[in-house]
């Protein structure tokens, strides 16, 4: 029989959410709340955020955190004033590294070039963009806010302002979409020259006005056309890509995100917030969500966690495979056994050679690696592992 592995702490992120927002887009799961021309609670809200963070500071100890990411909503609806105060909170309450990536979302809608250099000033150094298309009929289409001029603003903003990086998310498979359309977008995003691309393909999630009222989305294969003639597009242009809907140019992939999908730990505060810790001390890894709603969350008679539970022996190997398994570099074994604490008798061989078969994943005695075809069949990968 062998051994139990130990248990070991993978790199540690944290991740601040900010839940309000212009207007709600009909295509959007997140938690997320219109504002609906009110004023923000932007300085109780920031005081709750380092509260919860103090609260959840004790399950992570000294241990330095790599990254932050403040998403939304639209986090740039806040102040550049009021995101200082809260990263200087931060890094009195958590060991922060110096160096530490800091991502910040952003609405077109909401930037000009003095609001985004007090943003880095503040000390943010990387800025993502809600683009999702650079077409009207698109935007109008998607509920978008903003205009086309300004979603080309943005980028040419984002060069000036001394940001270490900044990303463009971009959507496909729109309404009323044709590949001209799904190129002329990425061809728009590569003149503007960033460093890093998110592009992905629009889906209909519950809860959500796209699913009471469902558009009429592209056919199978004309999105498997996007994405094949989208690909070679974006890699002519020097883009790599690393993970299933990420593309950055070299070096300038997103170690946040990279966190996440290697199945790394991270810290979650602010309304309806997901996080995942690693506690060596009786060897296991929890999760915890914090309380949904804004009123709720910010009632101090209360905690801020909703919930904190424990990830079982059994649902480890497909947490660990439905994360790493969207990169686009092999998998290693070791990582498995580390940030699990199973041994590799967990993925049993014959679900391995079904894979293998399939030609959804190949094997050598340090990695996994998934292919092309895994890749576009991820869903399929993971029924087969488990």
């Amino acid at each position: 029989m062998s051994s139990i592995p130990v248990l070991k702490y993978p790199p540690l992120s944290l991740y601040i959410h900010i839940p309000w927002c212009v207007q709600k887009c009909p295509y959007c799961d997140f938690n997320s709340h219109g504002q609906k021309g009110q004023v923000l609670p932007e300085t109780e809200y920031i005081s709750h955020l380092l509260d919860d963070l103090a609260e959840d500071a004790v399950l992570v100890g000294k241990r330095p955190i790599h990254s932050i990411f403040i998403g939304g909503g639209t986090p740039s609806l806040f102040s550049a004033k009021g995101i200082g105060i809260l990263l200087k909170g931060v890094k009195e309450r958590v060991n922060l590294l110096p160096d530490a990536e800091v991502t910040m979302e952003a609405n077109p809608g909401t930037i000009e070039a003095q609001r985004f250099a007090d943003y880095v000033s503040a000390g943010v150094n990387r800025i993502s963009i809600g683009i999702q298309s650079f077409q009207p009929s698109k935007l109008k289409a998607l509920g978008r806010i903003h205009n086309e001029k300004q979603a080309q603003n943005a980028a040419v903003i984002a060069k000036q302002v001394g940001l270490n990086s900044f990303n463009l998310d971009l959507m496909h498979g729109l309404p009323k979409q044709s590949l001209d359309d799904a190129l002329f977008d990425l061809s728009t995003a590569i003149e503007q020259k960033t460093p890093h691309l998110s592009w992905y393909q629009l889906t209909i999630e519950p809860n959500t006005q796209f699913h009471s009222k469902p558009p009429k989305l592209p056919e199978d294969e004309l999105l498997w056309d996007i994405q094949e003639k989208g690909d070679a597009l974006l890699q002519a242009a020097g883009f790599q890509q690393y993970e299933i809907s990420a593309y950055s140019q070299a070096g300038q992939q997103c170690q946040h995100n990279l966190n996440y999908w290697r199945f790394g730990d991270y810290l979650g505060i602010g309304c309806g917030a997901h996080g995942k810790i690693t506690q060596l001390e009786n060897n296991h890894i929890i999760r915890t969500v914090k309380v949904k709603h804004p009123k709720g969350y910010m009632d101090l008679t209360r905690s801020y966690t909703y919930e904190s539970n424990e990830v079982t022996k059994e649902d480890l190997p497909f947490e660990f495979f439905m994360n790493r398994f969207r990169l686009i570099e092999p998998c290693p074994k070791q990582d498995f056994i580390d940030f699990t604490g199973q041994n590799l008798d967990k993925v049993t061989a014959n679900n391995l050679q079904k894979a293998i078969g399939r030609g959804l994943l190949t094997d050598t005695p340090e990695h996994w690696q998934v292919t092309t075809l895994g890749r576009r069949y991820l869903n399929t990968l993971l029924e087969t592992m488990i």
